[in-house]
Order: C-alpha cells, then sequence, then structure tokens
C-alpha cells in the first residue's frame, strides 16, 4: 500500500502524519508539500521579482517540512519519503493521487487565514480524489 500525506509546517498537518504512520503501519508513506506560486493578482512586477527566488524559497520551506516529517516518522522507527512541489495545493495532490492507494491529510492549518485555505483544501481533496480520504482533526 501508498500512502499520501499532504503536509505543511501546522500541527493538522502533523496530526495527519501520525495517523498514518500508525494506521498504515506497513504502508510506504510519501510527504507532499506544495508552496503556492504567486498569483496573477499580485502584479506582473510582484509575480516576475519573486519567480526568480520562489524555487529557492519553496526549497527552503520544503525542507523544513520534510525535516519534520522525518522526525515524526523516526519517531515511529520508520522512513518517509518527501516530495516538494509549486502550485495550489488542492490541484497538486489530486494531480498525484492516481499514484496512491490512500489519501491522510489535515482538517485545515493553525491560523484563521490557514483555516481557511487548507479546510478548502481538505474539502476539495475529499470531494474530488480518485482514492479513499481520511480527513484527521
Amino acid at each position: 500500500m501508498h500512502v499520501l500525506v499532504p503536509m505543511d509546517d501546522s500541527e493538522m498537518a502533523e496530526r495527519a502524519l501520525e495517523y498514518a504512520l500508525d494506521v498504515y503501519d506497513d504502508a510506504e508513506i510519501t510527504v507532499l508539500t506544495v508552496v503556492g506560486e504567486p498569483s496573477f493578482m499580485w502584479g506582473e512586477a510582484a509575480s516576475i521579482a519573486l519567480a526568480d527566488d520562489m524555487e529557492a524559497a519553496a526549497e527552503e520551506h520544503g525542507q523544513a517540512v520534510a525535516d519534520r516529517a522525518g522526525e515524526i516518522a523516526a519517531d515511529h522507527d520508520t522512513e518517509v519519503d518527501v516530495t516538494i512541489r509549486t502550485g495550489h495545493p488542492a490541484r497538486a495532490i489530486l494531480d498525484a493521487d492516481a499514484d496512491f492507494d490512500a489519501i491522510v491529510l489535515g482538517s485545515h492549518g493553525g491560523s484563521v487565514a490557514d483555516r481557511l485555505m487548507v479546510g478548502n483544501v481538505a474539502e476539495t481533496v475529499f470531494r474530488r480524489a480518485s482514492v479513499p480520504v481520511t480527513v484527521v482533526r
């Protein structure tokens, strides 16, 4: 079995990984972290200025999440694979779902903005994924 655990730096995402490691203890687990891209609404100049730094910022943010995922997995005496992508989180998760047998994700992030965005991501993935989805609170 191969399980996808989308993860950001929120407590809910950590809970989702803990859940996946406990419930799918014999499965291969891949952690996916998605870093958003600059929006056209930011204006063309801002998007161009940020484009050069996006890859480095994505790698830096992704590495912090990867490190935390590795720590959580080590506490369970196992390892996880980590994939870092840029883009819209729900779209990136749904683009990858066919390669997995299940998805386990947190219900929302920590801040109000995270709860709105990630809550929408969880709902979108839950409704549209082609594999079973578990939402952890």
